[in-house]
């Protein structure tokens, strides 16, 4: 039942995507390769192998590949930008900011808003809220929103199955200008601790099946509900439905819960081939969506971080979606640009062994 207080989030002025983009490495751990070294065999897996970033790759420089994407389907002067956020749980600094790094590798600098975000997974759709609420209240003309993580995961864990790398970039600009307009959103959040890191943890630790009920799916079906009971809408209206992806079965789940029915609805669910991405697992999968979507397909976007909350979007394609999706590469095409290796390799560059 939705709550009387509950409220769509929706600017003055009209907004949403001019340009998106997304990044996810070209190395893949199979997920055969962790079974292989901690468990001995192959049967149940949950995914079947997960993205991780190079030697030279870190949230700053994927963001980085991101954000440029954003701007080659956007066409605008980066100098026009007035906020760079990037949302991530893998920081490259405890203290010193990604955004700036980010701001000005794209030329946004030095007149314009940075920092960062950290709500977990949800990082990087709270800084798209925030950046509707800049743009529509006329303080900026653009703003950039960028969700991106590294593999993280504790060797052996359940986590270092899904824990991938990758995620995605969005410029929020005026709806006039927008390859897809976002007509309304919302966020439901609680203190539910079904994840956590405390300081100078290295790895992170989680409430094992606890993460599902009271965690994931209560927020994400409570947002998606209450957004569409917000917008008069109904399962029926949506080409899309693009949820946050922890792994294969919570997405799966979620739409049915939701009312979505197969095929009706496209799920956008990359983790399978790419694991989760954290602070971009539900914006990764939107540019996937994107990349496919036609003028007049309603998307609705519901992300998840642990913590917990989820921010629920409902999205219009429009016709400025035209050619968009050629001006970068596609999400699908860096699935497709993949280089398999061994779980020595995956050692070495994500830093597990370490020597004193």
């Amino acid at each position: 039942m939705t709550s009387p207080n509950a409220q769509l989030l929706k600017p003055d002025n009209p907004v949403g995507i001019v340009g998106y983009g997304a990044y996810v490495p070209r190395f893949r751990l199979p997920a055969s390769e962790v079974s292989r070294i901690w468990t001995e065999g192959t049967s149940g897996l949950p995914i079947k192998e997960k993205a991780v970033p190079g030697l030279d790759e870190d949230v700053a420089t994927m963001s980085i590949e991101a954000a440029r994407n954003a701007l080659a389907r956007a066409g605008i002067d980066p100098q026009d930008i007035r906020a760079v956020w990037v949302g991530s749980e893998s920081h490259p600094y405890a203290v010193k900011p990604t955004s700036t790094i980010v701001a000005e590798a794209i030329g946004a600098v030095p007149n314009t808003q940075a920092a960062d975000w950290q709500f977990a997974c949800k990082a990087g759709t709270e800084a798209m809220q925030a950046a509707m609420g800049f743009v529509g209240s006329g303080m900026a003309k653009y703003a950039l929103s960028v969700g991106m993580d590294t593999a993280q995961g504790r060797p052996g864990d359940a986590l270092e199955y899904t824990a991938g790398a990758g995620g995605a970039a969005y410029l929020i600009g005026a709806a006039a200008e927008a390859l897809a307009v976002i007509e309304g959103s919302y966020s439901f959040v609680s203190d539910t601790p079904d994840f956590w890191r405390r300081q100078y943890e290295k790895y992170p630790e989680h409430g094992q099946r606890f993460t599902g009920e009271p965690a994931y799916f209560k927020h994400v079906i409570a947002a998606g509900e209450t957004l569409m009971k917000l917008m008069g809408a109904t399962p029926k209206d949506y080409r899309y439905f693009v949820p946050h992806q922890p792994n294969v079965k919570f997405p799966q789940r979620a739409a049915k819960m939701l009312g979505f029915a197969d095929p009706q609805v496209k799920t956008g669910l990359l983790v399978g081939v790419i694991g989760n991405t954290y602070a971009g697992a539900a914006m990764i999968g939107l540019t996937a969506v994107l990349d496919e979507a036609k003028p007049g397909d309603n998307i609705l976007m519901v992300s998840f971080g642990s913590g917990a909350g989820s921010d629920a979007f409902h999205i219009r394609v429009t016709d400025r979606i035209a050619g968009k999706p050629a001006l970068a590469p596609t999400t699908q095409s860096y699935i497709a640009r993949r280089t398999q290796i061994d779980y020595a390799t995956y050692t070495r560059y994500r830093g597990k062994l370490t020597m004193k």
